[in-house]
């Protein structure tokens, strides 16, 4: 778990936030999730970085934000990042984003260009090749897949639920209590079951935006601040090929871009939730923090 953790006032309630090494000195990094996950997905990074402040809220609609409703889509995410650090008493911060986290983060280095050193994008934050001429949300469910489907599902306990995951390719014969305590996090309690804290409609909209939305355009068009990505070698599902398979082709494509590297031997959610992945996600931010 976090060191601490705070309640942020944002449009439509308050958004919950987990804090690691509060008293750490030197720049602090703002960790932003992805579109199904909560802040417990960097616990992994935190085991690496005790020198660091880290700051990480659960994002509108997801974990014990949950309740907070719409507005959802990049610009409204990246503004809510604002307000969690003049909540934690910082001005500026590494942005360091996973999956859609990623795209939240490069929206808010443009929004709030002054809030942000530098960002770090973990698999995520740029355009995704998908085949020609597929709508946006039948893109969506060839993205995410499974991962969008679970979340119609109801589960009797979170040991059922844990259960689930252990029958994912990126998760098989992985016996970790950091997952344990991750996936327990993610359930609510309703009349018929537990079921994960995000729900299908909040992926869709956000989604939607991260693939069609102008923020995201306009962002990776300006990209103000020194941005890196961090690809893994699979993808959500452990398979070839990743998300990013052409890494040279990203760095034609996105001119603005400082670096785009692969991390060697991690899936789509090891890259972060794993003491290997992490790892290399600490390496790529401190040197990114280094060249500032």
């Amino acid at each position: 778990m976090t060191d601490c953790t705070f309640d942020v006032p944002v449009a439509g309630g308050a958004l919950h936030a987990g804090e690691w090494h509060p008293d750490a000195d030197g720049l602090p990094w703002l960790l932003v999730h992805g579109v199904t996950a909560s802040h417990l997905a960097w616990t992994w990074v935190a085991r690496e970085t005790s020198d660091v402040r880290l700051i990480a809220p659960d994002l509108r609609g997801r974990g014990r934000s949950a309740p907070v409703g719409g507005p959802f889509g990049m610009a409204a995410h990246a503004d809510d990042l604002a307000a969690v650090l003049d909540a934690a008493g910082v001005d500026r911060a590494l942005v360091v984003g996973h999956s859609m986290g990623a795209f939240v983060s490069a929206v808010f280095a443009d929004r709030h260009p002054e809030r942000a050193a530098a960002v770090v994008l973990v698999d995520g934050g740029l355009p995704l090749d998908l085949p020609p001429g597929m709508p946006p949300r039948e893109a969506i469910r060839h993205v995410l897949g499974p991962t969008a489907a679970r979340l119609e599902m109801r589960f009797p306990d979170a040991a059922a639920y844990r259960d689930f995951w252990r029958s994912h390719p990126a998760f098989v014969g992985r016996e970790d209590p950091l997952l344990d305590e991750y996936f327990a996090y993610d359930l609510i309690e309703t009349e018929s079951g537990w079921r994960p804290a995000t729900s299908p409609a909040t992926v869709e909209a956000d989604s939607l935006d991260q693939n069609t939305g102008d923020d995201i355009a306009r962002a990776l068009d300006r990209m103000p601040r020194p941005t890196v990505l961090l690809a893994a070698e699979r993808g959500l599902r452990g398979e070839l090929p990743p998300l990013y398979p052409d890494l040279a082709r990203v760095r034609r494509d996105v001119p603005g871009l400082r670096d785009a590297r692969r991390c060697e031997g991690t899936d789509h959610y090891s890259i972060v939730m794993s003491a290997e992945g992490a790892r290399e996600v600490a390496v790529a931010a401190r040197a990114v923090v280094g060249s500032l």
